[in-house]
């Protein structure tokens, strides 16, 4: 595995944690369809929430959530899609795309973006 695998596979599962200490259920992780993958399904009451994960250092640019430009957000939805028809139990639940943004060499800044962006 490489460096950055590694640290995207970390921060998964950092992210995991810290959404879970927050009261949010797994339903599943690294869920891989044609269309793409979803780091984290989650289930917040009665609301299906599909998060990004992102990893940034202070160097880069874009800051996380701008990072998913509409390309990254039509594969998203569309894997969300995919689930949801594998998975009907879920299908009358609200949909909410957050994205989880750990920050800094040690991925020790944490922001959670909720409902980062909607299906038009």
């Amino acid at each position: 595995m490489n460096r950055r695998a590694a640290r995207g596979l970390h921060a998964e599962k950092t992210a995991l944690r810290w959404l879970k200490s927050r009261g949010l259920q797994v339903i599943t992780c690294n869920y891989r369809c044609r269309h793409g993958e979803l780091d984290l399904i989650m289930k917040d009451t009665d609301t299906v929430v599909v998060v990004e994960v992102r990893s940034r250092t202070e160097a880069d640019f874009l800051t996380p959530a701008l990072s998913i430009d509409q390309r990254k957000q039509g594969k998203i939805i569309r894997s969300t899609e995919d689930f949801l028809q594998r998975h009907p139990v879920y299908t009358d639940n609200a949909v909410r795309f957050d994205v989880v943004a750990l920050t800094g060499e040690k991925q020790s800044g944490i922001e959670w973006i909720r409902d980062a962006f909607r299906v038009d």
